[in-house]
């Protein structure tokens, strides 16, 4: 099932070709995605914005987590090693307050409360994220 933001991941991935992006995967977040990959087949990630370990993204097996219409798909990343990418999902709240923001995909150590597939492996994904450039604002269209 796909989001309501069908088109607006499709305008991410025009601005990446434009040399800006919405998001980003560290080289830590890459290595563990390749991991997570090997066991689970195809991933997705969705960040709800929810209490608790809900502003993590959450990595699943790829349609695990049914998305909807109050989902946003900021883009379908490419990652070294695997061959299909990996969808990103983002509540639309959730995306109403970060859209000014370029956002990375990380890593650290510990385990978050959700049911990410990376818990058994003793580390978290987490977001870091920066102000857009006026550069890369025009370049998205925002």
């Amino acid at each position: 099932m796909t989001g309501a933001g069908e088109g607006q991941a499709e305008a991410a991935g025009e601005a990446v070709r434009e040399g800006a992006s919405r998001i980003a995967l560290s080289a830590a977040a890459t290595e563990l995605l390749r991991l997570l990959h090997a066991q689970h087949g195809p991933l997705m990630f969705h960040q709800s914005g929810g209490c608790c370990d809900g502003s993590a993204p959450m990595c699943y097996p790829a349609g695990e987590f049914r998305t909807g219409s109050s989902d946003v798909l900021l883009a379908r990343l490419a990652v070294e090693g695997v061959p299909e990418p990996v969808g990103f999902w983002m509540s639309a709240d959730q995306y109403e307050r970060w859209r000014h923001t370029h956002l990375t995909v990380d890593v650290v150590p510990g385990r978050g409360s959700g049911f990410s597939l990376e818990a058994p492996e003793g580390v978290r994904f987490l977001i870091r994220s920066r102000l857009f450039t006026d550069e890369e604002r025009a370049a998205l269209g925002d």
